[in-house]
């Protein structure tokens, strides 16, 4: 079994293409993630995110639970619990993770050949501003801080297996697909 990791600076689409990818039928499944920030509306418990307090994450760390986990602002930590891979992998799937652009790296290097690490890269940082105001789930003082952020993590963009740069969503899912068909049938 493999591992699909798609990162991408907040904004990028790479969520909007997560979720295409597990409707097209590829044995898949999606890694929930661990994280401490608040939940947004429409999210699920258990579904979008395990939702935990700073110390019941630090716990986790203590225990070495996560296959990688991270501070990614200040007090706001994100993670995923190997429990989640091994669960994925017994009921015979792959699992495909949706997450940052560091977790993203720490995966590819953990799972090393079994991964395919898929970067989402916004046609432009402009794009990438205009469709963080638009979500309309942030203060404009944090979507400062996201494209302060996304301009840095861009830079790590060449160390991914692929580069799909969502400018038009449709050619961006049909990139992500035929890539992921391709790693799995290799």
């Amino acid at each position: 079994m493999n591992v699909i990791i798609f990162s991408a600076p907040s904004g990028a689409g790479k969520t909007t293409l997560v979720k295409h990818v597990l409707q097209s039928g590829l044995p898949l499944a999606f890694s929930v993630s661990a994280c401490t920030r608040p939940m947004r509306q429409g999210e699920v418990r258990g579904h979008d995110y395990y939702f935990m307090t700073v110390s019941e994450f630090r716990e986790h760390i203590d225990r070495g639970d996560f296959a990688e986990w991270e501070e990614v602002y200040e007090g706001s930590y994100y993670g995923t619990l190997s429990s989640e891979v091994d669960r994925i992998w017994a009921s015979g799937r792959h699992v495909l993770f949706d997450v940052d652009v560091k977790g993203g790296l720490m995966l590819k290097k953990k799972f090393a050949a079994k991964a395919l690490a898929i970067f989402v890269e916004p046609p432009s940082v402009e794009e990438l501003e205009r469709r963080l105001t638009v979500r309309s789930t942030d203060s404009e003082e944090k979507i400062r801080q996201r494209v302060a952020k996304a301009e840095y993590e861009l830079s790590f963009a060449p160390q991914f297996d692929r580069i799909v740069v969502n400018d038009r969503l449709e050619d961006a899912q049909k990139e992500a697909i035929d890539l992921i068909r391709e790693f799995i049938q290799g």
